[in-house]
């Protein structure tokens, strides 16, 4: 059972690295929203409120921006697949679900405008610092839901283990893409904007297309 989790565990971390990571501006970026989001793990047991703050606009929009402007949506040669194919197959959110996701993050502010008591939940906030905080709870429920709401999909369209898997990469993520990433901007200086690696695959690809 555990040898199995683990084995979809870096299934799913590799199809993500290989479809959606070929940019090293992109790694770079990921880099820098791993290390807040740990920065905001450390910061959950302290003040759960900053630390979603943290998570959100620092760890979410590098990380979102990585994959919305850097990231090439052309045919991968490589793994031989158009970008709508890697939409329909992507396990969790897709550059679709995520614009969802964000639009919510990013309109969620006007219920604390409407409703500064959030439905009932808390006193209204009597200063900005105070609204930050207000908000900084708000984002992380969004968070947290998001996350919840995915995997309990996968386990409706997939399986419990594709969704527990899938839940378990989302939260080791950070920790995983520093050792992945660490030298991605040293690398993005040296060779360039795009992963040499993945770029010598692809010359080899395209050598035997052109055979």
């Amino acid at each position: 059972m555990m040898t199995g989790f683990f084995e979809l565990l870096s299934v799913q971390r590799w199809d993500d690295h290989r479809y959606y990571h070929h940019s090293r501006i992109n790694q770079s970026l990921h880099l820098v929203s791993a290390v807040s989001f740990v920065c905001a793990y450390a910061m959950m047991f302290k003040d759960p409120a900053l630390a979603a703050l943290i998570a959100w606009l620092v760890s979410m929009t590098s990380r979102q921006i990585g994959h919305l402007v850097f990231e090439p949506r052309t045919y991968d040669v490589v793994n031989h697949a158009t970008h709508e194919y890697k939409e329909e197959i992507k396990v969790g959110y897709n550059l679709r679900r995520k614009i969802v996701l964000l639009t919510i993050w990013a309109l969620s502010p006007l219920l604390l405008i409407i409703d500064p008591t959030m439905l009932g939940l808390c006193q209204p906030p009597v200063n900005a610092i105070g609204f930050a905080r207000h908000l900084g709870y708000l984002w992380l429920s969004i968070g947290i839901g998001g996350l919840l709401f995915r995997t309990v999909q996968l386990f409706l369209v997939k399986d419990v283990m594709t969704g527990l898997v899938w839940a378990t990469k989302i939260i080791t993520d950070p920790f995983h893409d520093i050792k992945l990433y660490h030298a991605s901007p040293a690398m993005l200086l040296r060779d360039g904007p795009f992963d040499q690696s993945f770029q010598g695959e692809h010359e080899e690809a395209a050598l035997e297309v052109n055979r």
